[in-house]
């Protein structure tokens, strides 16, 4: 599995983000599936639908049904975790989506995050590990 931000997942979809080409050519590389957070998605879907409808977001739904892209629900211990690193982070300023996929990273014992989000490069996952970031 490679966890994924919203940020691929836009790009892989919107044919005219700068970031498209790259991503598609990353993705086979990648360990499936993609797994993502509720934030990541709900994110990605809002920002698909402000930019190319719903037949944007019906293709990011078909990544779900295709079991491209999984969602991951996070416990009570992960929401407090992610508090804890929006607080830790608030001078970055870290949000939602982005405390949500460290968590998950730190649960799942993964370091690597499918982003284009440059801000993974500063957060740290406990022991004070940094993040492989991907492309």
């Amino acid at each position: 599995m490679t966890i994924c931000d919203a940020s691929p997942l836009i790009a892989l979809i919107n044919s005219g983000d700068r970031n498209h080409q790259r991503c598609l050519e990353i993705l086979p590389y990648l360990s499936d599936p993609l797994i993502t957070t509720c934030a990541c998605f709900t994110e990605a879907m809002y920002l698909l639908g402000r930019y190319g409808g719903w037949f944007a977001q019906q293709e990011l739904w078909d990544y779900v049904s295709d079991e491209i892209l999984v969602i991951h629900h996070h416990s009570l211990n992960e929401l407090t975790r992610m508090e804890s690193l929006m607080a830790q982070y608030q001078n970055v300023p870290m949000d939602l989506a982005d405390a949500s996929l460290v968590a998950m990273a730190e649960v799942l014992h993964q370091r690597q995050i499918f982003t284009l989000d440059r801000d993974f490069y500063i957060y740290r996952l406990w022991g004070n590990q940094s993040i492989e970031v991907v492309p």
